[in-house]
């Protein structure tokens, strides 16, 4: 199975990435859905400036995170909001010592999350957007859990034939 794969959301490729065992998917490529004119990275940094963003995120990393700082977090919390508080994805994680996001330089970077938190991100760019990032998500799994399924066919028929 390939590390990276590509959904195609209302004509935007979105890559998902495996990390950790999971599926992180790329919201640097779902910002483009929220506006053409603004660069992607403005676009995800207005999203954590939103205190119901960072209170899910700090929810999020509590629930599957031991080793969160939990009283870093609430530092965030108090800013948001303000016209100077300006995080970047790269200091949540940092401070907080976060596994939700992550950031990826180079050519085929971009902000990275965990998909529950990729879908809520979605659901800020809108709800229709959300619903087919998920429905793409989900013909995207169904497919490698087919094409996983054919592969233990074949073998399961191999040996039985060969068993003869």
């Amino acid at each position: 199975m390939p590390k990276n794969r590509i959904i195609k959301v209302q004509n935007i490729p979105i890559t998902i990435a495996e990390a950790d065992m999971d599926d992180y998917i790329c919201i640097t490529d779902m910002a483009t859905a929220k506006s053409e004119h603004s660069r992607a990275a403005d676009v995800v940094r207005n999203w954590l400036r939103n205190r119901t963003t960072l209170e899910f995120l700090a929810t999020w990393e509590e629930i599957y995170n031991p080793e969160f700082k939990v009283f870093e977090s609430e530092h965030f919390k108090k800013q948001a909001g303000l016209l100077t508080f300006t995080p970047s994805v790269t200091e949540w994680v940092e401070k907080t010592g976060a596994i939700g996001l992550y950031v990826k330089k180079g050519r085929y970077g971009g902000t990275f999350a965990h998909k529950d938190i990729a879908f809520e991100f979605a659901s800020w760019i809108s709800p229709e957007f959300k619903l087919y990032v998920i429905k793409d998500y989900q013909r995207l799994k169904q497919i490698e859990a087919e094409h996983l399924e054919t592969g233990w066919n074949t073998k399961r028929e191999l040996s039985r034939i060969n068993y003869h």
